[in-house]
Protein backbone atom coordinates (compact mmCIF):
# COMPACT_ATOMS: atom_id res chain seq x y z
CA UNK A 1 0.00 0.00 0.00
CA UNK A 2 1.01 3.53 -0.77
CA UNK A 3 0.30 6.66 1.31
CA UNK A 4 -0.54 9.54 -0.59
CA UNK A 5 -1.05 12.23 1.98
CA UNK A 6 -3.90 10.74 4.55
CA UNK A 7 -5.54 8.57 1.52
CA UNK A 8 -3.92 4.90 1.07
CA UNK A 9 -3.75 3.51 -2.34
CA UNK A 10 -3.49 0.16 -3.83
CA UNK A 11 -0.06 -0.11 -4.94
CA UNK A 12 -0.08 -1.35 -8.36
CA UNK A 13 2.87 -3.51 -10.15
CA UNK A 14 5.39 -1.17 -11.82
CA UNK A 15 5.84 -3.45 -15.17
CA UNK A 16 9.10 -5.64 -14.67
CA UNK A 17 10.62 -4.65 -17.18
CA UNK A 18 10.14 -1.23 -17.30
CA UNK A 19 13.72 0.33 -17.52
CA UNK A 20 12.55 3.75 -18.40
CA UNK A 21 11.68 6.26 -15.36
CA UNK A 22 8.41 8.20 -15.09
CA UNK A 23 8.03 11.70 -14.50
CA UNK A 24 5.25 13.70 -14.13
CA UNK A 25 5.26 16.90 -16.26
CA UNK A 26 3.04 19.06 -13.94
CA UNK A 27 3.18 21.83 -11.34
CA UNK A 28 -0.05 21.04 -9.25
CA UNK A 29 0.47 18.65 -6.33
CA UNK A 30 -3.21 17.53 -6.98
CA UNK A 31 -1.94 16.01 -9.94
CA UNK A 32 0.60 13.99 -8.22
CA UNK A 33 -1.35 12.57 -5.56
CA UNK A 34 -3.88 11.27 -9.31
CA UNK A 35 -1.19 9.67 -10.53
CA UNK A 36 0.33 7.83 -7.86
CA UNK A 37 -3.32 6.56 -7.28
CA UNK A 38 -3.22 5.47 -10.90
CA UNK A 39 0.11 3.94 -11.37
CA UNK A 40 0.88 3.45 -7.65
CA UNK A 41 4.01 4.99 -8.49
CA UNK A 42 6.11 7.62 -9.64
CA UNK A 43 9.88 8.12 -10.24
CA UNK A 44 9.86 11.81 -10.80
CA UNK A 45 8.13 15.38 -11.77
CA UNK A 46 9.26 17.99 -13.62
CA UNK A 47 8.17 21.65 -13.07
CA UNK A 48 8.75 24.92 -14.75
CA UNK A 49 7.90 28.38 -14.58
CA UNK A 50 4.86 27.55 -17.24
CA UNK A 51 3.45 24.63 -15.24
CA UNK A 52 3.81 27.02 -11.88
CA UNK A 53 1.93 29.84 -13.64
CA UNK A 54 -1.29 27.53 -14.23
CA UNK A 55 -1.44 25.51 -11.02
CA UNK A 56 -4.78 26.28 -9.83
CA UNK A 57 -4.17 28.25 -6.79
CA UNK A 58 -2.23 30.65 -8.53
CA UNK A 59 -4.49 30.90 -11.34
CA UNK A 60 -7.21 31.51 -8.47
CA UNK A 61 -5.07 34.08 -7.20
CA UNK A 62 -4.49 36.26 -10.52
CA UNK A 63 -8.68 35.90 -11.61
CA UNK A 64 -8.83 37.62 -8.46
CA UNK A 65 -7.30 40.53 -9.33
CA UNK A 66 -4.21 39.73 -6.93
CA UNK A 67 -0.42 39.32 -8.34
CA UNK A 68 2.61 38.09 -6.22
CA UNK A 69 5.65 39.93 -5.27
CA UNK A 70 8.55 38.45 -5.99
CA UNK A 71 8.94 37.14 -2.80
CA UNK A 72 5.90 36.03 -2.57
CA UNK A 73 6.16 33.97 -5.68
CA UNK A 74 9.54 32.32 -4.80
CA UNK A 75 7.41 31.28 -1.82
CA UNK A 76 4.71 29.87 -3.63
CA UNK A 77 6.99 27.95 -5.84
CA UNK A 78 8.90 26.04 -2.73
CA UNK A 79 6.05 25.38 -1.24
CA UNK A 80 4.22 23.86 -4.55
CA UNK A 81 7.63 21.46 -4.90
CA UNK A 82 7.76 20.74 -0.65
CA UNK A 83 4.47 19.20 -1.09
CA UNK A 84 5.64 17.29 -4.32
CA UNK A 85 8.82 16.01 -2.70
CA UNK A 86 6.87 14.90 0.23
CA UNK A 87 4.98 13.06 -1.71
CA UNK A 88 7.76 10.89 -4.23
CA UNK A 89 10.33 11.76 -1.45
CA UNK A 90 12.48 9.03 -2.82
CA UNK A 91 12.07 10.50 -6.83
CA UNK A 92 13.91 14.09 -8.47
CA UNK A 93 11.54 16.54 -8.82
CA UNK A 94 13.16 19.35 -10.87
CA UNK A 95 13.25 23.16 -10.29
CA UNK A 96 13.45 25.83 -13.40
CA UNK A 97 15.56 28.70 -12.28
CA UNK A 98 14.00 32.43 -13.71
CA UNK A 99 15.94 33.33 -16.90
CA UNK A 100 15.74 35.24 -20.04
CA UNK A 101 17.81 36.23 -22.55
CA UNK A 102 19.56 38.92 -20.41
CA UNK A 103 20.14 36.57 -17.32
CA UNK A 104 24.10 35.67 -16.61
CA UNK A 105 25.27 32.54 -15.09
CA UNK A 106 26.00 34.20 -11.91
CA UNK A 107 22.36 35.07 -11.27
CA UNK A 108 21.35 31.31 -12.45
CA UNK A 109 23.97 30.03 -10.19
CA UNK A 110 22.42 32.23 -7.36
CA UNK A 111 19.19 30.97 -7.76
CA UNK A 112 19.96 27.50 -8.43
CA UNK A 113 21.62 27.38 -4.86
CA UNK A 114 18.63 28.60 -3.15
CA UNK A 115 16.13 26.43 -4.64
CA UNK A 116 18.73 23.28 -4.40
CA UNK A 117 18.20 23.17 -0.29
CA UNK A 118 14.60 24.26 -0.90
CA UNK A 119 13.67 19.65 -1.34
CA UNK A 120 16.41 16.95 -0.79
CA UNK A 121 15.44 15.80 -4.17
CA UNK A 122 16.21 18.88 -6.19
CA UNK A 123 17.38 18.99 -9.97
CA UNK A 124 18.12 22.60 -10.78
CA UNK A 125 16.97 23.22 -14.43
CA UNK A 126 19.36 25.93 -16.19
CA UNK A 127 18.31 26.51 -20.15
CA UNK A 128 20.72 25.31 -22.88
CA UNK A 129 22.55 28.77 -23.11
CA UNK A 130 25.91 29.65 -22.80
CA UNK A 131 25.52 31.28 -19.81
CA UNK A 132 23.37 28.28 -18.56
CA UNK A 133 25.86 25.84 -19.21
CA UNK A 134 28.57 28.29 -17.39
CA UNK A 135 26.31 27.69 -14.34
CA UNK A 136 25.57 24.30 -14.79
CA UNK A 137 29.34 23.98 -15.04
CA UNK A 138 29.93 25.33 -11.80
CA UNK A 139 27.01 23.89 -10.11
CA UNK A 140 27.99 20.61 -10.51
CA UNK A 141 31.31 21.23 -9.29
CA UNK A 142 29.64 22.57 -6.03
CA UNK A 143 27.61 18.74 -5.74
CA UNK A 144 24.20 20.57 -7.37
CA UNK A 145 21.99 18.19 -9.85
CA UNK A 146 20.75 19.62 -12.52
CA UNK A 147 18.29 19.23 -15.54
CA UNK A 148 19.50 20.76 -19.00
CA UNK A 149 16.32 22.13 -20.45
CA UNK A 150 15.14 23.44 -23.51
CA UNK A 151 17.44 21.06 -25.74
CA UNK A 152 16.42 20.92 -29.37
CA UNK A 153 19.89 19.59 -30.98
CA UNK A 154 22.30 17.08 -30.51
CA UNK A 155 25.04 20.11 -30.45
CA UNK A 156 23.24 21.08 -27.42
CA UNK A 157 23.52 17.99 -26.41
CA UNK A 158 27.17 17.64 -26.75
CA UNK A 159 27.74 21.07 -25.06
CA UNK A 160 25.85 19.98 -22.29
CA UNK A 161 27.94 16.29 -21.87
CA UNK A 162 31.45 18.84 -22.06
CA UNK A 163 30.27 21.66 -19.55
CA UNK A 164 29.37 19.00 -16.96
CA UNK A 165 31.97 16.71 -17.59
CA UNK A 166 32.78 14.51 -14.71
CA UNK A 167 29.79 14.51 -12.90
CA UNK A 168 28.25 11.51 -11.30
CA UNK A 169 25.41 9.42 -12.62
CA UNK A 170 22.32 11.01 -11.55
CA UNK A 171 23.79 14.53 -11.41
CA UNK A 172 22.82 15.74 -14.83
CA UNK A 173 20.23 15.23 -16.56
CA UNK A 174 19.37 16.96 -20.37
CA UNK A 175 15.89 17.38 -21.77
CA UNK A 176 15.39 17.25 -25.66
CA UNK A 177 11.91 18.60 -26.26
CA UNK A 178 10.14 16.34 -28.48
CA UNK A 179 6.17 18.35 -28.80
CA UNK A 180 7.74 21.37 -29.92
CA UNK A 181 9.94 19.81 -32.36
CA UNK A 182 6.80 17.96 -33.88
CA UNK A 183 5.47 22.01 -34.27
CA UNK A 184 7.77 22.61 -36.31
CA UNK A 185 7.50 19.70 -38.71
CA UNK A 186 10.13 17.96 -37.47
CA UNK A 187 10.54 14.07 -35.94
CA UNK A 188 11.08 15.39 -32.42
CA UNK A 189 11.26 11.58 -31.10
CA UNK A 190 14.64 11.70 -33.62
CA UNK A 191 16.31 14.04 -31.38
CA UNK A 192 15.88 11.87 -28.15
CA UNK A 193 17.22 8.57 -30.16
CA UNK A 194 20.07 10.64 -31.74
CA UNK A 195 21.83 12.08 -28.24
CA UNK A 196 20.89 8.15 -26.87
CA UNK A 197 23.15 7.38 -29.82
CA UNK A 198 26.01 9.84 -29.34
CA UNK A 199 26.03 9.41 -25.55
CA UNK A 200 26.96 5.61 -25.96
CA UNK A 201 30.17 7.19 -26.95
CA UNK A 202 30.50 8.58 -23.46
CA UNK A 203 31.14 7.89 -19.57
CA UNK A 204 27.02 7.67 -19.29
CA UNK A 205 27.02 10.97 -16.80
CA UNK A 206 24.19 12.13 -18.21
CA UNK A 207 20.98 10.59 -18.65
CA UNK A 208 17.88 11.35 -21.63
CA UNK A 209 14.93 13.04 -19.79
CA UNK A 210 12.80 13.07 -23.05
CA UNK A 211 10.51 15.83 -22.39
CA UNK A 212 7.01 17.61 -24.22
CA UNK A 213 5.39 14.53 -24.80
CA UNK A 214 2.26 15.27 -26.50
CA UNK A 215 0.88 11.89 -27.38
CA UNK A 216 0.94 8.39 -26.38
CA UNK A 217 3.35 7.34 -29.04
CA UNK A 218 5.67 9.90 -27.84
CA UNK A 219 5.63 8.10 -24.60
CA UNK A 220 5.79 4.47 -26.10
CA UNK A 221 8.75 5.49 -28.48
CA UNK A 222 10.49 6.97 -25.78
CA UNK A 223 10.71 3.81 -23.44
CA UNK A 224 11.39 1.13 -26.55
CA UNK A 225 14.37 3.30 -27.80
CA UNK A 226 15.85 3.40 -24.17
CA UNK A 227 15.37 7.00 -22.75
CA UNK A 228 16.59 6.66 -19.01
CA UNK A 229 13.47 9.43 -18.40
CA UNK A 230 10.14 10.51 -19.91
CA UNK A 231 7.95 12.95 -18.31
CA UNK A 232 4.04 13.33 -19.91
CA UNK A 233 1.37 15.35 -18.53
CA UNK A 234 -1.33 13.53 -16.39
CA UNK A 235 -3.51 13.11 -19.51
CA UNK A 236 -0.74 10.82 -21.33
CA UNK A 237 -0.17 9.02 -17.90
CA UNK A 238 -3.65 8.78 -17.23
CA UNK A 239 -3.72 7.04 -21.20
CA UNK A 240 -0.99 4.60 -20.60
CA UNK A 241 -2.90 2.91 -17.64
CA UNK A 242 -5.99 2.66 -19.35
CA UNK A 243 -3.65 0.73 -21.98
CA UNK A 244 -2.60 -1.46 -19.13
CA UNK A 245 1.15 0.18 -18.72
CA UNK A 246 2.35 -1.43 -21.93
CA UNK A 247 6.38 -1.49 -22.56
CA UNK A 248 6.95 -2.12 -26.02
CA UNK A 249 10.45 -3.46 -27.10
CA UNK A 250 10.09 -2.15 -30.67
CA UNK A 251 7.88 0.63 -31.44
CA UNK A 252 7.68 2.45 -34.76
CA UNK A 253 6.59 5.80 -34.68
CA UNK A 254 6.43 7.36 -38.56
CA UNK A 255 4.67 10.48 -39.83
CA UNK A 256 4.92 11.26 -43.02
CA UNK A 257 4.16 14.98 -42.59
CA UNK A 258 7.15 15.18 -40.42
CA UNK A 259 10.73 15.52 -41.65
CA UNK A 260 13.26 13.00 -39.63
CA UNK A 261 16.48 14.52 -37.87
CA UNK A 262 19.00 12.86 -39.38
CA UNK A 263 21.84 11.48 -37.10
CA UNK A 264 25.55 13.27 -37.01
CA UNK A 265 28.53 11.77 -35.42
CA UNK A 266 29.75 14.66 -32.93
CA UNK A 267 32.74 14.12 -31.21
CA UNK A 268 32.28 14.62 -27.32
CA UNK A 269 35.52 15.95 -26.22
CA UNK A 270 36.21 19.33 -27.12
CA UNK A 271 35.00 22.12 -24.68
CA UNK A 272 31.60 23.11 -24.15
CA UNK A 273 31.78 26.53 -26.08
CA UNK A 274 32.98 25.01 -28.99
CA UNK A 275 29.70 23.77 -30.53
CA UNK A 276 27.55 25.75 -32.08
CA UNK A 277 24.44 25.53 -28.83
CA UNK A 278 22.31 28.69 -30.47
CA UNK A 279 18.77 27.82 -31.88
CA UNK A 280 15.91 29.76 -32.04
CA UNK A 281 13.00 27.01 -30.43
CA UNK A 282 15.65 27.70 -27.22
CA UNK A 283 15.26 31.09 -27.58
CA UNK A 284 11.56 31.14 -27.71
CA UNK A 285 10.85 28.93 -25.02
CA UNK A 286 13.19 31.15 -22.62
CA UNK A 287 10.92 34.17 -23.62
CA UNK A 288 8.05 31.71 -23.13
CA UNK A 289 8.61 31.12 -19.61
CA UNK A 290 9.84 33.99 -18.83
CA UNK A 291 6.95 36.05 -19.88
CA UNK A 292 4.10 33.39 -17.82
CA UNK A 293 6.42 34.13 -14.82
CA UNK A 294 6.34 37.95 -15.10
CA UNK A 295 2.41 37.42 -15.94
CA UNK A 296 2.38 36.13 -11.91
CA UNK A 297 4.21 39.20 -10.75
CA UNK A 298 3.60 42.81 -9.52
CA UNK A 299 6.63 44.31 -10.14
Amino acid sequence: MVSVGNDIIKNQMRPKNLKTKIFLDSGDPNETKEILATLGFLDGQTTNPSLIAKNPEAQKRLAEGKKFTLDEIYGFYKGVVQEISNLIPNGSVSIEVYADKDTKAEEMLKQGKEMFVWIPNAHIKFPITSEGLRAAKIAVKDGLRVNMTLCFSQEQAAAVYAATRGAKKGQVFISPFIGRLDDKGLRGVDLVKNIIEMYKKGDGHVEVLAASARSIDHLYYSISMGADIITAPLKILSEWHKKKMIVPKDYEFYSRELQPIFYKDIALDKPWHEFNIQDDLTDAGIEKFAADWNLLINY
